[in-house]
């Protein structure tokens, strides 16, 4: 047998950051994304040799483990190579038991790492996706995310928040709550289709070919909140409202608005930390902003990675031609409704 699973990347709309601890357990956070036709894949399958392989096949890197390697406790060594990977083995084989055959787990993701459209944290819901599909795991939807969550904050103590896990289990255009004890409640957006299109019609996804490390980012966020930064903490309640305004422009239909909400958003995000936005970041944006754009963010922690533009008309080409000087690619994507989906074949 074969076991497959796919999970949705995400656009940001609005809110982020606020999903970050400690600032969401003290205040509650609020966000609102979207699920998109980028992935992240796994498969698990069995293999004659004995022991275990991962691979991650976009980054070209493979790790072989014989019984003996594994250890006594039966983890993988988390040493920075593959740790994805090796950080849901170790939860999965703590909870649930080995798995009974010797496999390859093999990884893929649509987008770069460090991308900003929640690349890491979709992985490790794919991963669980794929053994949840071979070993028969009971795992609801906010169990799956809140699982990856764990693993990917906790065990593997990587700095993030907590909206990736869940976009990429659920799917589709949420509005989720976030509250102090790991309390998440996601709310599915009944948005006419007409103006889904529309919005994906005007919605540019620009990839700025630089990559960076969230995870410092996200640190210093963190740190502003417990350092009680009241420049900080108020953006972040203005991003809070953010996600308000741009809930209630797609569910009735204001898409005239989003551009100006998405630009009071990246006034803002910028005074949550610093090397949230940088020289090129913001000369990329007012170069969109001249060719057409009402508004824009970039996606994810900020640093690099994705920009999203909204381009109302027919601006949406003048403004790639206008962003071709930065070396940067525009791309094609579609809203899907789907998250995380799992399947064998065999």
């Amino acid at each position: 047998m074969i076991y497959r699973s796919k999970a949705p990347l995400r656009i940001g709309l609005a809110g982020g950051g606020t999903d970050v601890s400690p600032y969401c357990d003290l205040y509650g956070g609020a966000i609102l994304n979207a699920t998109i036709s980028l992935y992240a894949h796994a498969t698990i399958e069995p293999i004659e040799e004995s022991g275990i392989i991962l691979s991650a096949i976009d980054r070209q890197e493979e790790q072989k483990f014989n019984p003996i390697a594994i250890g006594g406790k039966n983890e993988l060594p988390i040493d920075g190579n593959l740790d994805l990977l090796k950080g849901v083995f170790n939860r999965i084989q703590k909870d649930y038991g080995l798995p009974k055959s010797n496999f390859k787990l093999c990884t893929f993701v649509d987008a770069p790492a460090g991308s900003g459209l929640g690349t890491s944290s979709t992985l490790v819901v794919a991963i669980i996706g794929a053994f949840t599909e071979m070993l028969r795991l009971p795992l609801g939807e906010y169990d799956m995310a809140h699982y990856a969550y764990e693993i990917e904050r906790k065990d593997l103590n990587l700095a993030g928040g907590r909206q990736d896990q869940y976009a990429a289990t659920f799917g589709g255009v949420n509005f989720m709550e976030f509250y102090a004890h790991d309390k998440v409640v996601v709310n599915p957006l009944r948005i006419k289709q007409q103006n889904l299109f529309e919005l994906e019609n005007n919605l540019l996804l620009y990839y700025t070919s630089v990559s960076r490390d969230s995870g410092k980012i996200i640190e210093q966020q963190s740190k502003n909140v417990v350092n009680k930064l009241q420049t900080s903490i108020e953006a972040m309640h203005q991003l809070k409202q953010q996600a308000q305004l741009m809930k209630e422009a797609l569910l009735k239909g204001r898409l005239n608005e989003i551009g100006e909400i998405l630009d009071f958003g990246f006034q803002q995000k910028r005074k949550m930390a610093e090397g949230i936005s940088n020289s090129l970041m913001e000369e990329i944006y007012e170069t969109a902003k001249t060719a057409g754009a009402t508004g824009g963010k970039i996606s994810g922690a900020g640093g690099g990675g994705f920009m999203i533009f909204y381009c109302p008309g027919n601006t949406k080409y003048n403004v790639i031609k206008s962003l071709e000087k930065f070396g940067g690619i525009s791309r094609n994507y579609q809203f899907v409704d789907h998250g995380l989906t799992t399947w064998t074949i065999g």
